[in-house]
């Protein structure tokens, strides 16, 4: 669950200001990646935990009412986790997340697993325990299941970790602290030079995008007014992977299907917390069946960050996480 305070400047160390607003919204980086990646189509399965308390009652509930299976979601002793949210007069914000029933995340069980293995797209966040991703990643990688990592918050990984990675979205301060590079290309090319693509998001700048350790270039954002920047990646990156998963232009996303993993706080397309962290797209192979992994062309990676910048762009204009996130027809009126 997300605490927000709206306020016109961070406090200097020892210093109390005054806020001038509060609000508890359902969020988390996985719940937040699962409803986006819903409200475009993608059919997604949430897999974590949240606590026996009112807040995972409430993000039980509004998962179920965005048509998002929660089989794989636990509840456990203890609270909910929670992400504590700061957003500046100027839309900026800054997060601190309390893990609280995420962190008993930290074995899959077979229900879980198997949702991963059936699933076209594996999405992690680092809100969850490390055993946990790293158990997911490997589920993952034995069954063809293209995986997409967000870093946040930047956790140590194990060796090896991220050349099981098929993809790495990460923001400017997250790629520098993964990579020691300021520079958001140069980021990008380490990031992506194991395996796979990198995605460095930079806010109004766009995002830069590299395949194999090398950069292909800057994608633009698109230029709105911004009210709050709160869950704007997140968007991001349930957006890119509900049409990456529905196969891009001409095709419906509505056909796309997804599995997901997430934490007490609430979870995404992959593997994730119910403050949340992870969901995953899932496909109609039947458990057990061997596929090929999944391949993402340029041309495609290419058509849905264009789809995935739009919507982030339209979610800074509202208020909130999840209740900023646009939906499959808002995006495509503006594409037309």
């Amino acid at each position: 669950m997300d605490l927000v305070v709206r306020q016109p400047r961070l406090p200097r160390p020892g210093e109390t200001i005054f806020g001038h607003d509060f609000a508890l919204v359902p969020g988390g980086k996985g719940l937040n990646q699962a409803v986006a990646a819903a409200r475009q189509g993608g059919a997604i399965d949430f897999l974590g935990a949240v606590g026996r308390d009112a807040y995972g009652t409430e993000l039980r509930a509004l998962l179920v009412s965005e048509g998002i299976r929660v089989d794989g979601l636990d509840t456990v002793d203890g609270p909910t986790g929670t992400a504590h949210i700061t957003v500046l007069d100027s839309g900026e914000n800054s997060i601190v997340v309390v893990s609280g029933a995420n962190a008993a995340v930290t074995v899959l069980d077979a229900g879980q697993r198997a949702a991963i293995a059936a699933a076209d797209f594996l999405v992690l966040q680092c809100e969850l325990p490390v055993p946990a991703l790293v158990e997911g990643l490997a589920v993952a990688r034995a069954s063809g299941t293209f995986t997409v990592l967000t870093p946040a918050p930047v956790v140590p990984l194990p060796a090896g970790f991220f050349a099981g990675v098929d993809l790495i979205v990460a923001n400017r301060l997250e790629a520098q602290e993964l990579t020691g590079e300021a520079d958001a290309a140069r980021a990008a090319e380490s990031l992506s030079a194991r395996r796979g693509w990198a995605i460095v998001t930079l806010g109004e700048e766009g995002c830069v995008v590299a395949r194999g350790g090398v950069a292909l270039g800057l994608a633009p954002a698109r230029p709105v007014r911004p009210v709050d920047t709160t869950g704007a990646g997140d968007t991001f990156v349930g957006a890119l992977v509900a049409r990456l998963a529905a196969g891009g232009a001409g095709t419906d996303a509505g056909a796309a299907s997804a599995a997901g993993a997430a934490g007490a706080d609430a979870g995404a397309v992959g593997a994730g917390t119910a403050d949340a962290s992870g969901a995953a797209l899932a496909s109609a192979a039947a458990p057990g069946t061997a596929r090929a992994r999944a391949e993402v062309s340029e041309d495609a990676m290419i058509d849905a960050i264009r789809w995935a910048t739009v919507a982030a762009s339209v979610s800074v204009t509202r208020a909130g996480a999840t209740a900023s996130m646009p939906t499959h027809a808002e995006v495509a009126a503006i594409l037309a």
